[in-house]
């Protein structure tokens, strides 16, 4: 399928071909009819993609601090890594569109396939040809309403929650500055309230059409005129609210909005405008400032946008999907008219030329539609659905002789942020080693693994890869809470595989791993607990020399709190923070002890999410984890200490490291890059893929760590120490 796509680094646009979207559970795949051209957010987004470096970091001053943060953590190169990876990356464009449902996924009971649907949503309703859509993103559309109209409900909700929260009543009056799309739409949502409103554009045509929409006057913002419809209106007290619609750099709305409304009144931010309130004026007039998010309730909330978990409408009445079914009645029975609003209607074939048309100001326009080639509901679907069937070998062990000559051939499943700086890069260039498949649930993320690293293929069908005889291992990086059942089917399907931490969340899922194993005789996998393959640690082990007595280790984390929305909030799907990640120091610790643990013992902070865990081995050794999140963030996020047999052993965040001993050692020199062993991790499991050998690490000890990680939290509600039972 077709979609417009952005490099942010180069500005190029593009129509790019991309697999198609699977349709997941609690959604439903959309062929478009009609997607929505935001002239506002949309042309910053394209004008902000053509700056310089340096003006891209001006212009998003919030991601610089989380660059910088980056940086302390994690050094300059990976931090680099990381940052070019996202800027050299097509991202989609779009984010309001109507069209046919062409299939439906599980748990979904409210629309069929044929039925016409409005959706929402930068990352579900884009300007594609085919979008998978989660339940609370999408409503049906009125009978009778045209596809084109209904393919404003995204921008229309955006008008909408930003006149909710000025709270109108009948009879009051309303300054709206700026008058592009989202002004026009709030000017007649006003004016159906029964609220008089006063426009403010530099733009002559724009005031005109507002007019022409029910605004009882328009004008210049720096004009008399303005300010004279507004004594006039308001009897000299000054307007009740004033919404603030327009963009740009200038602080004339904001100053505009202080001087011409009422003492106490409202001032909503629904753009993005300068906002350097003037404080005297706001002060002495005590205005309440608010700001309207997006959509409405629900915006930003993954429970609600992506696992279909409404708000009950007695404690929330106006959520996204019900703004947006609000803002569709409205146009269905006249009260909002959106076909003034229609500047021009571009063939999806011709995007590209449209927005340079829309960037160089050759195309004036309120708004624009894409119009997708047509087809009809009853039309055969053309995509099926990410659904993998049980493959079952009845025991028998999987072949995995390979030609010795031939290349290792890998598929991916997954390419977010991890994988597209820390393994695919390198992959992609070691010799023998070809990159066969990338699957992933979006398009565009596997279509942008393809083009940056060069896998054979892309793909949103997880079935073709593990049906694929000529793949030899497959790479499970997604979210955490799908690790363990596509780890389970790969084993099942005969693949040697390698998943990122966690390899379980839970007891059960670990046992169905296992089960797997023994189903099918293949144990052919590894977790990707790189830290034990460092070659500073690994160097600062060998230095230790070997052990004679028992052990004490401690490990300090300091892992810094979770920037708001982080998916590793979800714990409710995706497991506690420490469940995802703390399998890497557990792994650590036992590998430097030579031993699996037989205790776990943890405890948590109160008031935070910092733990201590005590890992008590056969030899009588302990270790000791703090896993912290109220630490500075300059401090190093790990530093080690191995203590016995009169030595002490010390890692400084895979920076430094020194053994004290008869002899004291420290590393050479500063490294250039914090290496924390993912290379030489890759080319051990390589080398077992090519050879058939053992595994980089035995299935044993994966098994001990993962459960050792799961049993910290059992240990945190029992307030006991968790025994572990011996792994086969």
């Amino acid at each position: 399928m077709k979609q417009v796509v952005q490099n942010y680094k180069s500005g190029e646009l593009a129509v790019l071909d991309v697999p198609v979207p699977g349709c997941k559970p609690g959604g439903v795949l959309v062929r478009s009819a009609y997607s929505l051209i935001s002239t506002g957010t949309e042309l910053m987004k394209v004008s902000e993609a053509g700056m310089s470096m340096l003006g891209k970091a001006r212009s998003r001053p919030d991601q610089v601090a989380k660059v910088m943060q980056s940086v302390a953590t994690n050094g300059v190169p990976a931090t680099y890594r990381k940052v070019m990876g996202k800027l050299d990356s097509y991202t989609p464009l779009g984010y309001s569109l109507c069209g046919v449902v062409e299939q439906v996924g599980a748990g979904v009971d409210d629309v069929k396939v044929g039925d016409l649907v409005a959706c929402a949503g930068n990352e579900h309703a884009l300007h594609a040809e085919l979008n998978w859509v989660p339940k609370n993103l999408y409503t049906p559309v009125p009978d009778g309403l045209d596809p084109r109209h209904a393919a404003f409900g995204t921008v229309g909700s955006i008008a909408l929650q930003g006149v909710r929260r000025g709270e109108p009543q009948l009879g009051e009056v309303a300054l709206v500055i700026g008058l592009g799309l989202i002004g026009q739409l709030v000017v007649q949502l006003l004016t159906a309230a029964g609220v008089r409103v006063v426009g403010a554009d530099p733009d002559p045509a724009r005031c005109e059409l507002a007019a022409g929409l029910g605004a009882a006057a328009c004008g210049d913002p720096g004009s008399a005129a303005v300010e004279a419809a507004v004594a006039e209106l308001t009897d000299g007290h000054g307007v009740d609210q004033v919404y603030l619609a327009a963009g740009g750099g200038s602080n004339q709305p904001v100053e505009l909005a202080a001087r011409l409304s009422r003492d106490r009144g409202r001032v909503v931010d629904i753009g993005k405008c300068r906002l350097d309130l003037p404080w005297n004026a706001y002060y002495e007039k005590e205005l309440d400032v608010r700001f309207s998010r997006s959509y409405g309730p629900g915006r930003y909330d993954p429970e609600y946008e992506l696992e279909g978990r409404d708000y009950p409408i007695g404690y929330v009445r106006w959520t996204e999907r019900r703004n947006l079914a609000c803002f569709l009645d409205l146009v269905a029975r006249g009260r909002v008219d959106v076909e003034p609003l229609i500047s021009h209607v571009a063939d999806f074939d011709d995007a590209v030329e449209t927005y340079r048309r829309l960037k160089d100001g050759e195309l004036k326009a309120v708004a624009v539609l894409f119009r997708y080639p047509g087809r009809t509901a009853e039309s055969e679907p053309e995509a099926p659905s990410v659904a993998v069937p049980t493959v079952r070998h009845g025991g028998t062990a999987p072949t995995l002789v390979r030609a010795a000559a031939s290349p290792v051939r890998l598929a991916f499943v997954g390419a977010g942020n991890y994988a597209t700086s820390m393994l695919l890069p390198h992959l992609a260039q070691r010799d023998g080693v070809e990159l066969s498949t990338v699957v992933t649930t979006t398009a565009l993320s596997a279509a942008n693994a393809q083009r940056k690293f060069g896998f054979a293929e892309a793909t949103t069908d997880l079935d073709a890869v593990l049906g694929d005889k000529s793949v030899d291992a497959v790479f499970v990086v997604t979210r955490h809470s799908s690790h363990a059942e596509l780890t389970r089917k790969a084993l099942l399907a005969g693949k040697t595989v390698f998943v990122e931490k966690p390899l379980a969340l839970t007891e059960d899922e670990l046992a169905g791993v296992l089960a797997a194993v023994e189903e099918s005789g293949n144990d052919r996998l590894q977790v990707g607990f790189n830290r034990r393959f460092s070659p500073l640690l690994q160097e600062a082990k060998d230095r230790f020399g070997v052990r004679t007595g028992p052990a004490n280790l401690r490990y300090l984390v300091n892992a810094g709190r979770l920037q708001h929305g982080s998916w590793y909030l979800q714990q409710g799907t995706e497991g506690s923070r420490f469940a995802g990640e703390g399998g890497h120091f557990i792994d650590t610790a036992s590998w430097l002890l030579e031993a699996d643990p037989v205790s776990v013992y943890s405890v948590a902070t109160s008031g935070s999410d910092d733990l201590q865990i005590v890992l008590r081995y056969p030899d009588g050794s302990t270790a000791t984890i703090s896993y912290v999140t109220t630490g500075a963030p300059g401090f190093p996020k790990e530093t080690l200490d191995l203590v016995a047999d009169g030595k002490v052993l010390r890692l400084d965040d895979f920076v430094r490291a020194s053994v004290h001993g008869r002899k004291r050692w420290v590393s050479s020199r500063l490294p250039k890059a914090r290496d924390k062993g993912q290379n030489a991790e890759l080319a051990a499991f390589i080398k077992a893929v090519r050879t058939g050998g053992p595994m980089p690490v035995p299935l044993q000890s994966l098994v001990a760590t993962t459960a050792a990680t799961l049993a910290v939290q059992t240990g945190l509600a029992g307030g006991a120490p968790v025994t572990l039972a011996r792994t086969r």
